[in-house]
């Protein structure tokens, strides 16, 4: 696997959101072959999974010693006995890192074949099974029970139903067929789950499908290194500005110890209700989830808030958190790059109008802590520079836990602000083939280094807004 499917676009779009100044920033920083290394290891990076998967430790119903205890044990179930490590994050104690093995080249492919979507096959890199809904081809005549190959149809070429694809395709992996061919295509819309059971992933990964479902979320590292930045405390009223589908709103209550309050806005109702689902699963109460527009949450007439719902007056809040739709350029796997030049250059206004309804809604003294899961200029340390123009009373805030590197040049602010951020960047080591031996020739503190290194593309700024806007 490799940077199939997208690159050209991908760099594209980097150039454009990146700008002149930003790309000339970089080049001048980097140089031009260091620059062009650079991107293409984030290419090559994005289509593979990364190094570990993380998941974190509900700590409102369970010691971090004990669920790492039950996880282990688990763990070598799924594994056939296999030792996996089970390493504490030092830095972010409630976060537990499982080392992905891959890729595994000696896989022998079987004649009967399932092609399943992009999106699934993303996931089935990260140690999912293979669900009926993102199957789009099998063989003419597959049954329950066969063995079977899985690929990944990263274009988007192949027909549904179709018996056979010779199209683009990654090989994922080797599994057993839960139903016939005839099931899955029979048109029940209510056949949900299991298609192929994952026997011999490329990347040997574990499954959490409903593993210790009340005690664990899966979680990409960065994204519980923003709740860590935030740094709710007990008793605050805090805002999660677009929050679906709840891992940091949830992760935000439980360090508070469920004390306090936290609204939770998103515009789609499917979401919200996801949110409420994970609140009620990990047995937080302080969590109120509304269907509404962030961009529209700041109440413009001065009438008194009666009912706490949106939406809200302003300086309503000790803390908000805007996870702010992005293009999601540095989420992985990802072996279809599908972005659009248009749709990448339509989410910095987006952003923009919920920093300023954010800013409105924070008190003076509050923090804001903004987040990306992108790699570009525009969405990130552009966003930063015109914050601080834009809103004289915000400064910006060294974080703590500082486990991401510094921010990227070309966008005119000073080391000392660039410091003051946190950009994982998946172009900052190439991804190496993994194995048992190595993992157990490996110390914990260059694991967890690793782990540091080589996850998704993330941003974080903090700010504290000095002075009250009104």
């Amino acid at each position: 696997m490799g940077k199939e499917g997208g690159g050209k676009e991908l760099l594209c779009a980097w150039r454009q959101v990146s700008g002149t100044e930003g790309v000339t920033g970089i080049l001048s920083a980097l140089g031009k072959q260091e620059a062009e290394r650079r991107f293409e290891t984030l290419l090559h990076n994005l289509s593979h999974p990364p190094s570990f998967t993380t998941v974190r430790v509900n700590t409102h119903l369970a010691s971090v010693q004990h669920v790492k205890n039950l996880l282990f044990d688990e763990l070598q179930k799924q594994f056939n006995g296999l030792s996996f490590p089970v390493l504490q994050h030092p830095d972010l104690q409630d976060v537990l890192l499982i080392p992905v093995i891959g890729p595994r080249k000696n896989i022998k492919q079987q004649p009967c074949e399932v092609v399943v979507g992009a999106q699934c096959g993303n996931a089935v890199l990260r140690g999912a099974h293979v669900y009926v809904p993102g199957i789009v081809s099998a063989s003419k005549f597959m049954k329950g029970g066969d063995d079977v190959s899985v690929y990944s149809d990263i274009k988007g070429k192949c027909k549904k139903g179709a018996k056979e694809f010779d199209g683009t395709k990654i090989f994922l992996g080797n599994g057993i067929s839960e139903l016939s061919r005839k099931e899955i295509f029979s048109g029940l819309p209510e056949l949900k789950g299991v298609g192929v059971r994952m026997t011999e992933p490329v990347y040997l990964s574990p499954s959490f499908d409903n593993v210790l479902p009340n005690y664990l979320f899966l979680q990409n590292l960065p994204s519980a290194v923003v709740s860590h930045v935030l740094d709710p405390q007990p008793g605050e009223k805090i805002l999660d500005l677009c929050a679906a589908p709840g891992g940091k709103t949830t992760h935000i209550a439980a360090l508070m110890h469920d004390q306090g309050e936290v609204i939770a806005l998103d515009k789609i109702p499917k979401k919200v209700e996801k949110i409420k689902q994970n609140a009620l699963l990990l047995g937080l109460n302080s969590i109120r989830a509304f269907c509404f527009d962030g961009t529209k949450a700041l109440k413009l007439d001065m009438v008194k808030d009666t009912d706490g719902e949106p939406p809200f007056l302003p300086e309503s809040f000790d803390r908000i958190l805007l996870d702010a739709p992005c293009s999601g350029m540095g989420q992985r796997p990802n072996m279809a790059c599908t972005w659009t030049l248009k749709e990448v250059m339509s989410y910095q206004p987006l952003q923009r109008k919920l920093f300023t309804v954010a800013v409105a809604l924070l008190k003076p003294g509050g923090v804001l802590a903004y987040s990306t899961c992108t790699v570009t200029l525009a969405e990130n340390e552009e966003q930063v520079a015109w914050a601080l123009e834009t809103f004289p009373g915000l400064q910006l805030q060294h974080q703590d836990p500082q486990v991401g590197g510094e921010g990227m040049l070309g966008a005119g602010l000073s080391p000392e602000q660039l410091k003051r951020l946190q950009r994982f960047d998946p172009s900052a080591m190439r991804s190496l083939d993994r194995d048992i031996g190595s993992l157990r020739d490996a110390s914990i503190e260059d694991l967890v280094w690793l782990a540091n290194k080589d996850c998704i593309g993330f941003f974080i700024a903090k700010f504290v807004k000095c002075k009250s806007t009104q």
